[in-house]
């Protein structure tokens, strides 16, 4: 436990991050947010930790921004709280492990942008999405980040303008998880994602995952000069070499992280 309100666990190289704050439903507090943005860093700074899920205790997975920081404050505060955000989502795709959400129940406004930004979101039968700020007179501005990259522009637009919430087949469905699993299972089976991760070279996919989203709004021939070069600098890493080898040996690869 580094805060009270964010528990660490690691498990075999997969850091687990627990929001714990069940009583507000996860909302996301300055201190929580400056918390988990530190965290990320400490984490993406090591070698040995080769996945992150994120998740919540309680009722909900996060409810969003904490509302009671939000009342009657000054154009400052505004500011830097939702530069604290922005600094969050941002590390999540920063740091080169894959970051996983396990949702369960509600994902809301920032708390549904969380989710959006992680690299894979895997959902409990439960699960439910939404941005829901237009009804209380705050749009969900920084969420719209990232719903919008994850859903499309369509179909972001009717979780902004309606807050209506939408279900986790449907959110599969929209390509804001990766799968639906049984509530029961929901924390064995995104371990079970994890570690099939985790089982990769660390090198590798701290590269693949960088350069993911460096291609991801470049045009076709832009996306193919950075990847072909990306690729052929991969292939003289150790690693790469490594797996090649056993791939054509018939055998286990040993990773080196080189």
């Amino acid at each position: 436990m580094n805060e009270r309100n964010l528990i660490v666990e690691e498990h075999d190289g997969v850091v687990t991050l627990t929001m714990n704050r069940p009583e507000k439903r996860n909302a996301l507090s300055v201190a929580m947010m400056a918390a988990m943005t530190a965290e990320l860093k400490a984490i993406g700074a090591r070698r040995d930790a080769r996945a992150v899920i994120i998740a919540g205790n309680g009722p909900a997975f996060s409810a969003g921004h904490d509302l009671s920081e939000l009342k009657g404050r000054d154009l400052a505060f505004y500011r830097h709280e939702f530069d604290l955000c922005a600094q969050l989502m941002q590390s999540v795709q920063a740091i080169p492990q894959p970051v996983i959400a396990r949702v369960h129940a509600i994902a809301t406004a920032a708390g549904c942008q969380l989710a959006a930004t992680c690299d894979l979101v895997v959902a409990g039968e439960s699960a439910r999405f939404a941005t829901p700020g237009v009804k209380i007179g705050l749009f969900c501005s920084t969420p719209m980040v990232a719903l919008s990259r994850a859903v499309g522009r369509k179909r972001a637009m009717e979780m902004l303008l309606t807050g209506v919430p939408i279900d986790a087949h449907t959110a599969c469905e929209w390509g804001l998880a990766n799968r639906v699993v049984k509530d029961s299972e929901l924390a064995s089976d995104t371990m079970k994602l994890a570690q099939q991760i985790a089982d990769a070279s660390a090198l590798t996919i701290g590269i693949g995952k960088q350069a993911f989203y460096a291609q991801i709004d470049l045009d076709q021939a832009k996306a193919y000069d950075y990847t072909k070069e990306v690729m052929s600098l991969n292939a003289m890493a150790s690693d790469a070499q490594e797996g090649i080898c056993a791939f054509l040996e018939k055998r286990q690869p040993s990773w080196s992280g080189k």
